[in-house]
């Protein structure tokens, strides 16, 4: 060949391969802005309306049912698991789904009611203060361990996440947001991080720290199964909602090797659960270890692997496993209604009742005996309105509801984001003690970055305003009022505050202590050591409902204006004053303190339902000069459920601490 000919050919093929390989890398990149929108259409999924609405009604019912069930089985099984010959069946609870004619509310179900009314009066992300305020106006009864400091601490003037945080609320570890906030996932279907950050924010108004760890756990499984329908899957998807090295992975992982070691032997998985998670310690010694969140979280865990998708064996395994059946019973049961639809659910559940004739389930009704101010609802209604707030939340973040084919569906934005709401809440008059210390964290509901706080006023000496929190030590006694501001780019908020400080306890110089000396214990010497967890008890061996007292007495005359009684640790049945004054000695006599504030408010009926723990009143009067002080008031105690009714009723009152200033 010809060299010119040569080189214009060998030119050519370069020129040739230099466009195919820019048309290559074109090509590519095409290929990858192309990959990546769908990447991002991806990010959405679809569901028919239909489908999302049946899996809803399914979830509501399976939780109704593992409820009822599992009532017959709460607290039933502790040291030993229950018989290994299944169906249990409803038990006790055959007869009160006779006397409502159909379901009726317990705390496994009745306070996701009061968040949906909620979200229908406040908007689909309702802000702690109106949480808080349904709490106080609903939540009158039938309430206990987290859920009961959080509302007693809710009428003290606290908002959340004050009322779960775990210096203030003491049953923060106990099992009770996993019990009342599925509804937050299923509202938000296959919206899991969504779900989880709401579940985590709606649960901080009970609990802390490890103690919200099965609610994140649960929400991230419920909002998942609505697109995975695989239980093992969905474990780990709850495992991905928590740390790695959390304390609940850690439970479930431990619950997963039993199963795996003892698949045919759940009584020795049990044991073996137990034996590592039914413990005291030090962060649960003053209460009962039977409704850690951890223990309980773990065997509901269990009971989704042991009943392997199968409706009436995870029911039954959730109650064979005890402690706090029902709860494990109702949200396992509500979570495969989601996974497997109204239809996987047996009919005998449904209508357990052979000599009634219900045309649907449960004769459609859910009769409220729970909660004051909410009312009787029909099942079809609540899953309904239920479902309403489930498409709200989906068209609020970015997803669609379109037809296709003459089909109704949703597409999901499964990357969406909660954010809590912008606020900041009132914080109660609080007395601080000279020179202990003192720490009140402030909530704006957002990131520190968002927010500018401020305080237009005067703090006590040695308390600052670090880290969204006020702490420290306080140096001077006085009374400090003054603001604390909130700011974001478009909004600000602003409370009033009021400490007082208080100068030292005239307590601990009282050389006398007065007290009602029927009662058996004689260590009185507790109220005066500065430690509120050493409470006494003043049960006094009879069932006398008797006058209690409680004070000091000094040599020399002392000026004193203000008390602040901490109330201790009341028992489930007593424990608590029915009345309540102050006296004070007055030439050589008691004599009844005719004016006095007490801030908050001490609930004096005679029933445990609000009563808190650990509550320091402030009891304020004009200064007197005594040689002696005292509180005193008739005490209370009501009668016992039927495990314990062979003592009989028992009349006392509880007392942590007295201090006078």
């Amino acid at each position: 060949m010809h060299k010119d000919v040569l080189i214009k050919y060998l030119l050519n093929i370069i020129k040739f391969n230099t466009m195919m390989r820019f048309s290559s890398m074109l090509l590519l990149a095409l290929v990858f802005i192309a990959c990546k929108h769908e990447k991002n259409d991806n990010d959405a999924q679809l569901i028919k309306v239909k489908d999302y609405e049946n899996a809803v009604y399914a979830s509501w019912i399976g939780q109704i049912i593992g409820n009822t069930y599992g009532l017959g089985y709460e607290f039933t099984f502790i040291d030993e698991p229950g018989p290994d010959v299944f169906p249990y069946g409803y038990g006790f609870t055959l007869a009160d789904l006779r006397e409502h004619n159909g379901a009726y509310s317990d705390d496994d179900t009745d306070i996701e009611y009061m968040y949906l009314t909620q979200m229908e009066k406040n908007g689909i992300e309702p802000i702690y203060f109106h949480l808080a305020e349904a709490w106080k106006a609903h939540v009158k009864e039938r309430v206990w361990f987290a859920n009961r400091m959080a509302v007693t601490l809710m009428h003290a003037g606290h908002y959340p996440p004050i009322t779960g945080h775990k210096d203030f609320n003491s049953e923060w570890f106990q099992i009770d947001p996993q019990l009342v906030n599925e509804i937050w996932a299923v509202t938000a279907p296959g919206m899991v991080d969504y779900a989880v950050a709401k579940s985590e924010f709606a649960a901080r108004i009970t609990s802390n720290d490890f103690g919200l760890e099965p609610t994140l756990h649960y929400a991230a499984m419920y909002s998942a199964a609505f697109f995975e329908k695989d239980i093992n899957r969905l474990i780990e998807i709850g495992n991905q909602a928590l740390s790695p090295k959390s304390h609940f992975v850690n439970a479930v992982e431990f619950v997963k090797n039993q199963y795996g070691q003892y698949p045919n032997d759940w009584q020795q998985a049990r044991k073996n659960v137990c034996a590592k998670y039914y413990v005291v310690e030090d962060y649960n010694r003053h209460s009962w270890a039977a409704v850690d969140a951890t223990l309980n979280g773990a065997l509901g865990i269990m009971a989704l692997l042991y009943g392997q998708g199968d409706f009436q064996n995870t029911l039954d395994y959730a109650c064979a496993f005890g402690m706090d059946a029902d709860n494990q019973a109702a949200t396992m049961c509500g979570l495969l209604g989601i996974v497997n639809g109204f239809e996987s659910i047996p009919k005998e559940l449904m209508f357990p009742l052979d000599d009634v004739d219900w045309d649907l389930p449960f004769n459609d009704s859910y009769k409220m005996i729970t909660r004051e101010g909410l009312s009787d609802i029909t099942i079809r209604e609540l899953s309904k309105r239920t479902a309403v707030q489930g498409e709200k939340i989906i068209l609020a973040h970015g997803g669609q509801r379109f037809e296709k084919d003459g089909e109704a569906f949703y597409s999901v934005p499964t990357k969406a984001v909660f954010s809590a709401p912008f606020e900041l809440n009132a914080i109660p008059k609080m007395p601080l003690k000279k020179s202990e210390y003192f720490y009140y964290p402030i909530h704006t509901g957002r990131k520190d970055a968002d927010i500018d706080i401020t305080i237009d006023g005067q703090l006590p000496d040695g308390i600052q305003l670090t880290d969204n929190a006020l702490l420290g030590t306080p140096t001077e006694s006085g009374v400090y009022r003054f603001a604390i501001i909130a700011r974001d780019k478009l909004q600000e908020r602003r409370i009033d505050v009021e400490l007082h400080v208080l100068a030292e306890n005239m307590a601990y110089g009282a050389n006398g202590m007065v007290f009602n000396q029927n009662s058996i214990d004689d260590q009185i010497a507790v109220i005066r050591d500065g430690d509120v967890g050493t409470s006494y008890m003043s049960l006094k061996g009879n069932q006398r409902r008797e006058i209690d007292y409680y004070g000091y007495t000094w040599q020399d005359e002392q000026l004193i204006s203000s008390l602040i009684y901490n109330n201790g640790k009341p028992n489930e049945f007593y424990g608590w004053f029915t009345t309540f004054d102050v006296e004070y000695l007055k030439n050589g006599k008691w004599v009844k303190l005719e004016k006095f504030t007490m801030s908050p408010d001490l609930n004096i009926d005679n029933s445990q339902w609000l009563k808190p723990a650990y509550q320091d009143y402030y009891i304020e009067f004009e200064s007197i000069t005594t040689k002696g002080i005292r509180i005193i008031g008739l005490s209370g105690g009501i009668e016992k459920d039927a495990n314990n009714a062979h003592r009989g009723i028992e009349y006392a009152t509880s007392i942590g601490e007295l201090g006078v200033y």
